[in-house]
């Protein structure tokens, strides 16, 4: 009998989602830094075995949106809610649990088992203060699994994957068996980039950049790419390309041996800046990017 089914992982920003999706995978998929708000875009990373297909969907962090790139983000975690087999909230020791009440109550409402993973327990000192978070917890989602976890250091994600496996239904695979993600090649260059400038830069700089790939072509020895980093303001196409052009020059040199490690591939990579003035509240723009609008 083959099981397959959609485990989606959701929760609040910070909380180590990316950090946990990767380590389930096997692969870099979702891009991890220290900073909130990373993860623009839902993304499906797949796991094969002879008898089971896992397909694990990263979600952005649940938040108040304040622009239409945010509504955008917040569609893809709430539609994470609507397909999935089995749901993975992932909170952490740091957190109140009481964050985002409307979500959690969403959450409480599913009829698909629920896990609650209490993450970054290598943080905690005492397993008194552990047994305190698992309480308080239960009382919000009664009906959760609560299972802690370091997905950074891997503790306890064995017995979380036995559970998942017992949980997912009989079903034939919904992708090629080959398959690792639902995204293009593409979608990946365009996340280390943005995951080279989210590194590099400080305050809101990473948070009006997007990236494009203009041009991907691909021979036997490498791969080509021409992408744009696209931002709001003149005074920040000037910050991200640095003095003399050296701060672009770094993300370039960064993002190459990334882009080169995933596709095994030798890589030519040109950068460009451009200035599209609020493309986070542009409908046409955020489609293009392929944000998820209403």
């Amino acid at each position: 009998m083959h099981k397959a089914g959609f485990v989606n992982i959701v929760g609040n920003p910070n909380v180590g989602k990316s950090t946990l999706m990767n380590s389930l995978v096997g692969e870099r998929i979702s891009i991890i830094t220290s900073k909130a708000q990373t993860t623009r875009h839902r993304i499906m990373g797949i796991v094969n075995t002879d008898d089971m297909q896992i397909v694990y969907s990263d979600t952005p962090g649940v938040l108040s949106p304040n622009y239409k790139l945010q509504e955008s983000m917040l569609n893809f975690s709430q539609s994470a809610l609507v397909d999935a087999d089995i749901l993975l909230y992932v909170t952490d020791v740091v957190e109140m649990p009481t964050k985002n009440q409307a979500f959690l109550d969403r959450v409480a409402s599913q009829s698909v088992p629920v896990l609650l993973l209490i993450n970054k327990v290598d943080l905690l000192k005492d397993q008194k203060d552990l047994e305190h978070l698992v309480e308080e917890w239960h009382s919000l989602l009664p009906k959760a699994e609560i299972i802690p976890v370091s997905a950074q250091y891997k503790f306890n994600l064995d017995y979380l994957l036995k559970r998942i496996q017992e949980l997912l239904p009989p079903s034939p695979p919904f992708f090629e068996k080959d398959s690792l993600t639902d995204k293009p090649a593409r979608f990946f260059v365009t996340e280390i980039i943005r995951e080279k400038i989210l590194q590099i830069y400080d305050k809101e700089i990473p948070y009006a950049v997007e990236v494009a790939v203009e041009q991907f072509k691909e021979d036997e020895g490498r791969i080509h790419i021409m992408a744009v980093i696209y931002v709001e303001r003149d005074s920040q196409k000037g910050i991200i390309i640095g003095k003399g052009g050296s701060a672009l020059k770094k993300v370039g040199t960064l993002a190459r041996k990334d882009i080169e490690a995933f596709f095994e591939k030798k890589v030519y990579l040109e950068l460009y800046v451009k200035v599209e003035k609020d493309w986070r509240n542009k409908e046409n723009k955020l489609k293009s990017f392929g944000y998820q609008l209403d």
